[in-house]
């Protein structure tokens, strides 16, 4: 529902707010990655605003932008929809690109805890 509903200027917005927690105008255009011009994402702001993922407060002469969706729920959402879109709605499929060795080089530290959070997830499945 939500990473559906954001253009690639506008996750790249959230992904810089998320990741300052609070930002200006301003501080969000010097954080973000080939930035467009201010005006450009001010507009972004207001848009993103109005679709109710920002909120804003004004602190002196400034817009200090945070995020209303938690970082949790905005990472489901773009996991469901990556999953859609390139994995026929599998998990298994997106597992199994991630561990494919020609694509990914996966340490034996992050192979043993995929394999531990497998784990859990199956202790957790047999509990409920």
């Amino acid at each position: 529902m939500l990473a559906e509903n954001l253009s690639r200027r506008e996750r790249q917005i959230m992904d810089v707010v998320y990741r300052l927690e609070a930002a200006s105008a301003a501080e969000i255009q010097e954080a973000m990655p080939d930035p467009p011009s201010y005006s450009a994402v001010r507009a972004q702001l207001a848009i993103l605003e109005e679709k109710g993922f920002l909120k804003h407060e004004k602190r002196q002469r400034k817009y200090i932008y945070s995020p209303t969706v938690a970082p949790s729920r905005a990472k489901r959402s773009a996991l469901k929809n990556l999953l859609a879109t390139f994995f026929d709605n599998s998990a298994e499929n997106l597992v199994a690109s991630l561990l494919d060795p020609k694509d990914q080089k996966l340490s034996p530290e992050e192979i043993d805890r995929i394999h531990r959070l497998i784990e859990q997830n199956r202790t957790q499945e047999g509990e409920a």
